[in-house]
């Protein structure tokens, strides 16, 4: 039986993965079956950390945004319901940034929610 040359696709899919676990412990890092489980399981450990980076954020913008909401006399929600009704696009990140960074523009955008409302 005449010797098959294999290609260089198997070396470099392994050489790969085998860069992905190079931080890791013991044969985390050396063998290829316990090495490709492990570099599954931490592809998939950071998929979900940056998934819940987001959710983080995203309830940290609303403690700051109703921190600073009641501070006025209005609760976070009406706040809500009130800029989604005058059509005024800001989301919340931008909303816990001007509440944090510029007061003043804060208030006067709630005041001219407000106004509008009665």
């Amino acid at each position: 039986m005449t010797r098959v040359k294999r290609g260089y696709v198997a070396r470099r899919r392994r050489k790969n993965l085998f860069t992905l676990t190079s931080g890791f412990r013991g044969t985390h890092s050396k063998l290829f079956r316990t090495a490709n489980q492990q570099g599954m399981r931490a592809l998939v450990a950071s998929y979900r950390g940056r998934v819940g980076r987001k959710k983080t954020l995203r309830r940290l913008w609303i403690v700051r945004i109703n921190a600073a909401v009641r501070s006025d006399g209005i609760s976070y929600n009406k706040l809500i319901q009130y800029l989604y009704k005058n059509q005024i696009l800001l989301n919340r990140k931008i909303l816990a940034q001007i509440a944090i960074l510029d007061r003043f523009a804060f208030f006067l955008i709630i005041r001219s929610i407000q106004r509008e409302e009665g």
